[in-house]
């Protein structure tokens, strides 16, 4: 196998040749909550980390000043971060054009790699895999709060085989294009969202069209999609609605039902191929996956079965600035009890989707206001939600360039499952050397 020719490094011969090469994150009583700030510098947490190598998740800031007294721990463009206490084995690296520095938070480390002798994209790729994974967890302490004891004497410790400098950089390129790939996946969905959240609140809380229509001024919308909208408004028990259509609450709309929790002393309950889905699981507008997994044996005792294209929302356990998670199921799944779901009674749910999270403001005002400290959301309000709706035969053509967003972002969600599954296949095998560059170009190009 290729990798046994090369050649054995630690990570203390590959740093940099310079002071705090490998360094730690401030002492907490150094970066104290009080030191952020709405912008300046950004500090890098573990929940920053992705599963690509872009940084993200919500970035707290401190200020330049604070960032220049704690200059030990500040990092730049190509510096490799790993969590020492909390999220061990996870690792980042500091992108190019974001901004020009980053300091780390009391549970990071740093490693700034000498570029003459290694590509660090490379290294942080060593670090993804489960080989360089497990080099960061050996170490690591699992009482309490994960964390490992020395942390920058066992990141220096840590060896591995290196390659020549042109093939680090050739399958770092394999491996950063997939990661390219699945990031212009998720920049392009977030586009789509925006768009069809735009598309919904004009036509359905807005009523752009039919505003339009009333002063006798161009919808701008082809013939066909002009034609369905009145041009006049009614009165009803919501305010004034669009001729012709109808107000329905979210029981009209919607079978609901509550989740709950299999018994785990159950064996025969967990492990299959249902997943169960808590609020956790729920970080996107789609989500088909989770960490549990349930048998067809749960369903009916302790937690229910609901179809593709239902709508999940959090009832339960919001923090004050955490907002209620909505998400629509795309395959059957189960869930538990800090979730409700809704099954939608027309359409492919949508509607229903966009409609919920249009209103998904209001919805945590209301548990802002239930004087719950567990942030719940109060039934009542829930189910008592009502929407304007179109006529039968109308709503389906007015929904359906709504619905055409939705497949684009499942589509594209789909794509990047398969090129992270690929990634990772690739991952360890061109690390060990296992697989030549030239082979997993080849894999790469009938893929993406």
């Amino acid at each position: 196998m290729a990798g046994d020719c090369w050649k054995a490094v630690t990570i203390d011969q590959i740093k940099a040749e310079t002071d705090r090469a490998i360094a730690i994150g401030p002492f907490g009583s150094r970066m104290k909550s009080d030191l952020y700030t709405n912008d300046g510098v950004p500090v890098i947490r573990g929940n920053n980390i992705t599963d690509t190598r872009v940084l993200g998740g919500d970035f707290v800031y401190v200020a330049d000043e604070t960032a220049d007294e704690l200059s030990s721990s500040n990092v730049l463009p190509g510096d490799l971060v790993f969590p020492h206490r909390g999220a061990i084995g996870l690792v980042g690296i500091v992108p190019f054009n974001v901004a020009k520095r980053y300091i780390m938070s009391t549970s990071m480390m740093k490693l700034t790699c000498n570029t003459s002798i290694v590509d660090p994209l490379y290294i942080y790729y060593f670090f993804r895999s489960t080989v360089g994974r497990h080099e960061l967890l050996k170490h690591a302490s699992t009482v309490g709060t994960p964390g490992i004891g020395q942390p920058l004497t066992s990141l220096r410790s840590i060896s591995l085989r290196l390659p020549e400098r042109s093939e680090q950089r050739a399958i770092a390129h394999i491996l950063g294009t997939l990661d390219d790939k699945i990031e212009l996946n998720r920049r392009t969905n977030e586009t789509l969202e925006a768009m069809a959240r735009a598309l919904f609140k004009s036509w359905f809380a807005d009523f752009d069209p039919v505003r339009a229509k009333a002063r006798g001024q161009d919808v701008r919308l082809p013939r066909t999609l002009a034609s369905l909208f009145p041009g006049s408004f009614e009165n009803s028990e919501s305010g004034a609605i669009p001729a012709g259509w109808f107000v329905q609450s979210l029981s009209q709309l919607s079978n609901i039902y509550s989740g709950g929790t299999p018994s785990k002393s159950v064996a025969d309950y967990w492990g299959g191929e249902l997943p169960w889905i808590s609020p956790k699981a729920m970080t996107a507008i789609h989500v088909d996956r989770s960490d549990e997994k349930v048998t067809p044996m749960a369903i009916g005792n302790g937690t229910r079965l609901v179809s593709n294209g239902s709508v999940l929302v959090m009832v339960r356990g919001m923090g004050l600035h955490q907002g209620v998670r909505i998400s629509q199921a795309r395959r059957d799944v189960t869930f538990n009890q800090d979730v409700k779901a809704f099954v939608p009674k027309w359409g492919d749910g949508t509607f229903l989707l966009f409609a919920l999270l249009d209103a998904s403001a209001y919805l945590f005002s209301k548990v802002q206001a239930s004087g719950h400290g567990t942030g719940v959301l109060p039934t009542d309000i829930l189910e008592g939600m009502s929407f304007p709706v179109p006529p039968p035969g109308v709503r389906e053509k007015l929904t359906k360039p709504l619905s055409d967003f939705n497949a684009k972002i499942a589509a594209n969600s789909r794509m990047s499952e398969i090129l992270a599954s690929l990634r990772d296949t690739l991952l360890p095998k061109l690390i060990s050397g296992e697989l030549r560059v030239k082979d997993a170009e080849r894999i790469v190009e009938r893929v993406a």
